[in-house]
């Protein structure tokens, strides 16, 4: 069933806004991913150059945030000794840090470093400095049914993992609501 997603907003170049202002647009469509969307292509972007282990760390942390060091062990599915070297690691590459919980000394927090939280907005930059590039060869209204494409694209990803949640028990994630239900639009016959 073919989902509304652009219900209230306009699809096509506007009297008055810039290509470049809908190219911008359309390339925040593109790179609307979520930590998890992410990890499924990391191989393909980094090519080795960190680990998938620490990228999944940063994930897990931007996701979670601070995490105890046996709470990100379980998480990884590894032992607490596996997780404190692979910390020790990315520590030395000042990707995390480690700190003492304020409230219990006893329980040591991972906490992503300023350099660690760049690597994703590094990798986004990259993305959309190239996504920019490849969208500007193509014409207004390639560009504009490209956007209404990647925005189908986007509602039917949200709905798939929202029902797939459901299925498994798990609370929807606010920040990505489902969408809505098709409605009959004049402009969508």
């Amino acid at each position: 069933m073919p989902l509304n997603v652009s219900a209230g907003s306009n699809d096509s170049l506007r009297p008055g806004q810039s290509r470049d202002a809908f190219i911008a647009e359309l390339v925040n469509e593109l790179t609307s991913w979520n930590p998890r969307d992410r990890m499924q292509v990391f191989r393909s972007w980094l090519k080795g150059s960190l680990s998938l282990i620490h990228l999944h760390v940063l994930t897990v942390l931007e996701m979670g945030g601070p995490l105890p060091m046996s709470k990100l062990a379980d998480t990884l599915d590894v032992s607490v000794a596996s997780a404190t070297g692979i910390v020790s690691r990315m520590e030395e590459r000042s990707l995390v840090e480690r700190r003492h919980d304020e409230e219990d000394r006893r329980v040591v927090l991972v906490i992503p470093t300023e350099t660690g939280l760049a690597v994703f907005r590094d990798m986004m930059e990259q993305r959309r400095a190239h996504l920019i590039q490849l969208l500007g060869r193509l014409s207004d209204e390639e560009l504009q049914g490209f956007l209404t494409g990647m925005r189908a694209i986007r509602a039917a990803r949200e709905a798939m993992h929202a029902h797939a949640s459901t299925e498994a028990g798990v609370e929807p994630d606010p920040s990505h609501p489902t969408p809505t239900p098709p409605t009959d639009r004049e402009g969508d016959r």
